[in-house]
């Protein structure tokens, strides 16, 4: 079994909860200690298994993820519950490994524009330094998974329209390189239904049969459109939040991720089994009101609920 496999059960969708990590990085006001611990065990209690906890990245830069090394062990505590961070450098990366996460997420960017503005090298140079983690990992720590996070993957704030052919191009370097898996994300929520579906066609047909993440904005209100067509082309690996938290420091003032009551609604809707318990998750809501108060939450499923005899997929 490769160790993708471990992580992600074939032939499953699964719903990864983004919020402890991308929901409070641009936060001015997040959850302490007690908090997160609290926040993940209620959703490990509805039924999710995978939670990105926080960026190894300086603390006194980012003191919301100051306690990540504690909020690791803290998952870790709950059986068959998977820690994932994400790494943006070397430092990085070695903290991550020897802390013991599951999934590291590397990230670069689709477009040679926007890989140049925001990690100052070429596409050609993060491929190598994701090379380059990948020579960590087996050193250090064999076991983690890591995942190559292609940000603009539908569509790029720099220079608009991405090939989906240069994106699975992207991807496939990256597997080659070493990477376990790859992520494509619609960072500044350009895509839509269309864009999703024909990236994620040609990823599903080209990776035959090694899963890939895909992670969605709601920032024009196409996230769940999106997630759908993403679902019909055989994606099986999803990001979002509770509440739909979160943001972009390339998009200011977007809303944030797909919420991830309304995605577990959706995918069971079309046919698809996620384990999670949606009434649950929704009680879980009230977590993020008490230790975040003044942060907007979105979702409908928390303000209509469940439809009358609505029957999970099996």
């Amino acid at each position: 079994m490769s160790r993708i496999e471990t992580l992600y059960p074939k032939n499953r969708v699964t719903i990864r909860e983004v919020g402890l990590r991308d929901g409070i990085q641009m936060a001015e006001v997040y959850p302490d200690t007690e908090q997160k611990t609290r926040w993940i065990k209620a959703e490990y209690d509805a039924g999710v298994r995978h939670f990105e906890i926080g960026s190894f990245l300086p603390a006194s830069r980012f003191p919301q993820f100051a306690d990540i090394r504690e909020i690791i062990d803290y998952t870790h505590s709950l059986p068959g519950a998977v820690a994932i961070a994400l790494v943006l450098n070397e430092r990085g990366i070695e903290d991550a490994l020897k802390a013991n996460v599951d999934e590291l997420t590397v990230v670069m960017s689709a477009t040679e524009e926007h890989n140049q503005a925001n990690a100052r090298r070429s596409r050609e140079d993060s491929i190598q330094a994701i090379r380059h983690a990948v020579e960590l990992r087996d050193r250090i720590n064999p076991k983690a998974v890591i995942n190559a996070g292609i940000s603009m993957a539908f569509g790029c704030s720099i220079a608009g329209q991405v090939d989906p052919d240069e994106v699975v191009r992207i991807a496939q370097a990256c597997l080659d390189a070493g990477v376990d898996s790859v992520g494509l994300a619609d960072t500044v929520g350009y895509g839509g239904p269309v864009e999703v579906k024909a990236v994620c066609e040609r990823m599903t047909q080209v990776l035959s049969g090694i899963p890939y993440v895909v992670h969605l904005h709601n920032t024009r209100g196409t996230g769940l459109a999106n997630a759908a067509a993403a679902l019909e082309a055989g994606a099986t690996i999803f990001d979002a939040s509770l509440g739909g938290l979160g943001g972009c420091p390339f998009a200011p003032g977007a809303t944030g991720n797909v919420v991830i009551e309304d995605l577990a609604y959706l995918t069971e809707k079309m046919g698809f089994a996620t384990g999670i318990d949606i009434d649950r998750l929704v009680q879980a809501r009230a977590l993020i009101q008490e230790s975040m108060p003044d942060e907007p939450m979105y979702g409908d499923i928390a303000k209509s609920g469940l439809p009358k005899n609505f029957a999970y997929c099996s």
